[in-house]
């Protein structure tokens, strides 16, 4: 029997004339993904995606496949000759090694599919003869309709059969890259990594922007929002993070602005460089993870107020979720531990007592004219550094190198 890996792609299946634009980004984010496992190939199909393992340790690749998104189901999956007599003993054979490394089961079903239709068995037909040969190997198994303890999925194909057993969820939504590219401010908090994660999740490539302050912002805390960066490679592969120096903006907003307007110009200056960085990255749009009412910067008048520097699309996956909420995913995709770590960023620089909630933008115009907007902000865009960070550290190629591999 011929072991493999089946993914289904769920969602890609409704993109209609582009879903061979979109399954071919999953099979290059895929192998990206497996890239230490040479052994590996693809082989991509209208409907289904197959992982020919070749010797390949299935554990670890269905750990990977757990962070490529796009990939709604996969399941092991042998192929089996196109021979009934065949399928029911090999059916058999499988089932007797399911009982070994599970003994609990008790129950059991199959359910067969067809994408050949013209098959000499209907399914209605494979079920009965099929489940009528494993009942009488495994006399103790009961066949239960409804939540067995084991299912024996059959796909009829045009050449053979596909039998695979349980079925895993996957991360679902788009693959990375179909998207198109957008900015994450990532502050080194816990919101914005979660925020980069569903953003990611609807297949847009992300470039990570930090701002610091140095000496006010340590070397602990740039290394902390880069180990954070690093984390969110695991569900893209590969990703740009980018420093922005940001302590001659901090100082002239401090020097210049009252303390109760201190945030919100801080944030709009960084949504000011963010938009600088824009066209240099070929991003689309801005990512921040903003949720409202959180903190004084988060209420929605805060949020008009600092828009308003900007036309740019400012994407915020997080804005209508509790902090609990946020914890539990950012637990989920092991940012938390790394994120509350005890390293201040810029955004706690001389944060004042009770900022301003209501911002009014005709004050905030009257203290902005103390500042050199244009000089801080191209100051800021002209001494950035650029690292590509990458999910296997010792990987050389740009993502677009495995293309030939596909």
């Amino acid at each position: 029997m011929d072991k493999k890996i089946l993914i289904r792609y769920g969602e890609l299946s409704t993109k209609g004339k582009n879903k061979k634009d979109f399954t071919k980004s999953l099979q290059k984010n895929i192998k990206m993904h497996l890239s230490d496992f040479p052994e590996i190939t693809i082989h991509r199909e209208h409907d289904f995606m197959f992982i020919n393992l070749n010797g390949a340790d299935v554990d670890l690749v269905e750990q990977r496949l757990q962070r490529v998104f796009g990939i709604q189901s996969y399941s092991v999956a042998y192929e089996i000759p196109r021979d009934f007599d065949v399928l029911i003993e090999q059916v058999n054979q499988l089932v007797a090694e399911e009982l070994e490394a599970r003994p609990d089961i008790q129950s059991f079903k199959i359910a067969a599919s067809r994408s050949d239709n013209q098959y000499e068995r209907d399914t209605m037909a494979i079920n009965r003869d099929l489940g009528a040969a494993v009942s009488e190997a495994f006399p103790h198994l009961a066949v239960k309709m409804k939540k067995p303890d084991l299912t024996v999925r059959v796909k009829v194909r045009f050449d053979e059969f596909i039998v695979s057993f349980d079925w895993h969820k996957g991360s679902g939504g788009l693959p990375v890259g179909t998207s198109q590219h957008a900015l994450l401010m990532l502050s080194g908090g816990i919101d914005s990594p979660v925020a980069g994660y569903l953003a990611m999740k609807r297949g847009i490539r992300l470039t990570a922007i930090h701002f610091a302050s140095p000496p006010y912002t340590s070397p602990q805390a740039l290394q902390k929002a880069k180990d954070l960066t690093h984390k969110l490679t695991h569900y893209s592969g590969w990703l740009d993070f980018v420093e922005i120096p940001f302590t001659e903006t901090q100082e002239a907003i401090k020097e210049n602005v009252p303390d109760r307007y201190l945030m919100t110009i801080t944030r709009r200056m960084m949504m000011r460089i963010a938009d600088a960085l824009r066209d240099q990255f070929g991003a689309l749009a801005i990512v921040n993870g903003e949720s409202i009412g959180q903190v004084a910067s988060q209420t929605l008048e805060s949020m008009y107020a600092i828009n308003d520097v900007t036309s740019t699309p400012i994407i915020r996956p997080v804005v209508t979720m509790d902090k609990l909420e946020i914890i539990e995913l950012s637990q989920k995709i092991d940012t938390f531990d790394l994120s509350v770590q005890p390293f201040e960023d810029c955004c706690t620089v001389f944060a004042p007592a009770s900022p301003k909630t209501k911002p009014r933008l005709d004050e905030i115009a009257y203290f902005e004219e103390r500042l050199d907007i244009e000089g801080l902000v191209n100051r800021a865009v002209q001494g950035i550094k650029t690292e590509r960070l990458r999910l296997h550290d010792n990987a050389k190629q740009e993502a677009s190198s495995f293309d030939h591999l596909l």
